[in-house]
């Protein structure tokens, strides 16, 4: 008697967003084949565990991630769904990326009470965001505003602006086109105005090196993709930048070209050092670096080193309390 094929384990956190990308992946993966049983299983992370904490003190290196890659390891689970911006540049030993899947809309958006764009919003209004990298290139764009930190699932954030604690709230477009509430956003915002984290909007599924489940989900890999978030999170590293850094990256990707747009802000809007570069996409790697060298030339690495001093005081500070 043959015996059952075992389930394919997908591992994510269990908030509204991290679900429907893990249910995105389950859906395909049966698509691709029928016969396949596919089940997920919540993992709580460190960061879900103090959801309402400012994102700056939680600057530990996967503080996203850390559980699940232990399931993976622990071999409790047989394929990890992470958002791709969360994954710190170093995997366990082990562990590999089998697939970074097609991008959707890399891009913040602004959604607002009275559906005002950010333009037209009143002087003093308030912005909620739990990005340093958002508040630093708000308040470049207009320094009348009051950003104010808030966390919370994209539902909690919703929630918080329409009982009118804030005004308006920054989000990413791929998080609201996944969870099916694309009719909130009122602006997406341009590159210029506030660029986006690295890697922003693309899913990284990581399995164990030795498991064959990597190429049988290798199908969901997307090479423009790929190009796009190498470049991006090669920027931030050379910078030394993480997610708690206001530091934002945008790679396109036409033909066998890529350009690449890179931005370090101060947290308080005064300074922005912006530059940008182009070469061959199989170059993804050293671009980034490049382009990163180059903008510590110009000075970044000031505005870098006053947030993470800025950032060890936060922490220090929270410790004291605790």
């Amino acid at each position: 008697m043959d015996l059952a094929t075992p389930p394919i384990r997908i591992g994510t956190r269990g908030s509204v967003l991290a679900l429907a990308q893990a249910n995105w992946v389950k859906r395909r993966i049966e698509q691709r084949c029928p016969e396949a049983s596919v089940e997920i299983r919540v993992i709580r992370t460190g960061g879900d565990r103090f959801s309402e904490a400012p994102m700056q003190i939680l600057r530990g290196k996967g503080v996203f991630t850390k559980e699940i890659e232990d399931a993976l390891l622990a071999y409790e689970i047989d394929v990890a769904v992470h958002s791709m911006k969360d994954l710190p540049p170093e995997l366990p030993r082990g562990l590999v990326i089998a697939a970074i899947s097609e991008r959707e809309d890399p891009s913040d958006v602004l959604v607002s009470n009275g559906a005002l764009g950010l333009r037209d919003l009143p002087a003093g209004a308030r912005i909620g965001t739990a990005s340093l990298r958002r508040k630093a290139q708000v308040l470049h764009y207009r320094h009348d505003l009051r950003v104010l930190p808030i966390r919370g699932n994209i539902y909690t954030r919703l929630r918080k602006l329409d009982q009118e604690e804030v005004d308006a709230i920054i989000l990413a477009a791929a998080g609201l086109n996944r969870i099916g509430r694309q009719e909130r956003i009122v602006e997406y915002l341009s590159p210029e105005v506030c660029l986006n984290a690295a890697a922003q909007g693309a899913l990284g599924l990581e399995c164990r090196a030795s498991d064959p489940i990597g190429e049988q989900i290798s199908f969901l890999h997307d090479v423009d993709t790929f190009s796009e978030v190498s470049a991006e999170r090669s920027f931030l590293n050379t910078l030394g930048a993480g997610c708690h850094l206001p530091v934002g990256a945008r790679g396109s990707v036409g033909g066998d070209a890529l350009h690449l747009i890179g931005v370090v802000a101060h947290s308080e809007g005064s300074t922005v050092y912006r530059d940008e570069i182009s070469g061959p996409r199989a170059n993804a790697v050293q671009l980034g670096q490049d382009l990163a060298e180059r903008l510590l030339q110009q000075g970044a690495g000031r505005i870098l080193g006053h947030a993470s001093a800025s950032a060890e005081t936060r922490d220090n500070q929270a410790r004291v309390k605790k």
